[in-house]
């Protein structure tokens, strides 16, 4: 399809989706990160918005990780980075059958439980196997509705990481898990030259972004950040909720 480029509110919603989305990675524990898609889902359709996103991704990544590189739990990602994999793969084989309607629904319900309930991601986030349901529940979520946040809040919340080391470790799980989504991306035929030109055109609004949000992180508490994270979580469930319901 022909992307809106002439339209300014096709820009206003990428902007701000996009800055939202760099300020959540890097100092609002990735709650906000999924509004970008939804943003810019108003004027053209989700596969397409999604695609013009990826490339923006992979630049907050990598800036993300730059910024908090002294403070990755590496011990944390051991279990979700594999499992990530696992869950992509489950996910593009699906990825024609699988009805995102009430896929929608679950996660939304289950961003919001988790979020009103503070000792549930404990007791879900301290079992061995924590790492690996997680991990694959993001990187399903993340390849079928770019909603891998929920799940990777719910896991960090219950291991109860510093503000520091959730924004790293969340930076290098998605860092590696959205390049891994490039190749279903690619395999379904999802990129065009118009996409890679507004995905070029906003990489410094994705810098800008990350900066600002790393910023905000130099200035919150770890208690008022568990908060945010816990605020952020519940945001998200309503807005799965949402796009549910307008389904």
């Amino acid at each position: 399809m022909n992307l809106p480029l002439d339209n300014p509110l096709f820009w206003l919603l990428a902007i701000v989706g996009v800055i939202l989305t760099g300020l959540s990675k890097s100092g609002l524990a990735g709650g906000a990160g999924v509004l970008a898609v939804p943003l810019l889902a108003f004027m053209v359709p989700v596969p397409v918005a999604a695609a013009i996103t990826l490339p923006l991704l992979w630049v907050m990544d990598i800036r993300t990780i730059i910024a908090f590189k002294d403070s990755i739990s590496w011990h944390d990602l051991v279990g979700l980075i594999p499992a990530a994999f696992i869950g992509v793969l489950i996910a593009s084989v699906s990825m024609s059958y699988m009805n995102h309607h009430h896929l929608l629904l679950v996660l939304g319900l289950v961003s919001i439980l988790f979020a009103l309930w503070q000792s549930l991601s404990q007791r879900f986030a301290q079992w061995a196997g924590a790492g690996i349901l997680w991990g694959t529940i993001a990187g399903f979520t993340s390849t079928l509705l770019h909603a891998g946040g929920p799940p990777i809040s719910i896991y960090f919340l219950g291991r109860k990481l510093s503000k520091d080391a959730w924004l790293a470790s969340a930076a290098v799980f998605f860092g590696v898990l959205n390049m891994v989504k490039a190749l279903p991306y690619t395999l379904n035929n999802q990129w065009s030259n118009e996409q890679w030109l507004v995905s070029a055109i906003l990489i410094p609004v994705a810098w800008f972004g990350v900066i600002l949000g790393v910023w905000l992180s130099k200035h919150i508490n770890e208690v008022l950040f568990v908060n945010i994270a816990r605020c952020m979580l519940g945001l998200v469930g309503v807005l799965l909720l949402y796009k549910w319901y307008e389904q």
